[in-house]
């Protein structure tokens, strides 16, 4: 049984630490501390992918939780 989830990037194997949901009404990407469940309409991220998140022109990210990027470029 796996207990930890992986982020949701393809080819990324590290641990998801938040979950990113779209509000398309608001044309906002809300990242939020991690679910407690996978969510079919959710994405989960590591703190590196979450961190360097961009949203479309005319959109906004939001961070409920704090995320930094610990992983050298």
């Amino acid at each position: 049984m796996q207990t930890a989830r992986l982020c949701s990037r393809q080819t990324c194997q590290r641990e998801a630490t938040v979950t990113l949901h779209y509000s398309y009404a608001d044309s906002t990407a809300l990242i939020d501390a991690l679910s407690e469940f996978r969510e079919p309409h959710a994405y989960d991220l590591c703190d590196h992918h979450a961190a360097r998140l961009t949203a479309p022109q005319g959109w906004r990210v939001v961070y409920k939780v704090p995320v930094q990027d610990t992983t050298e470029s």
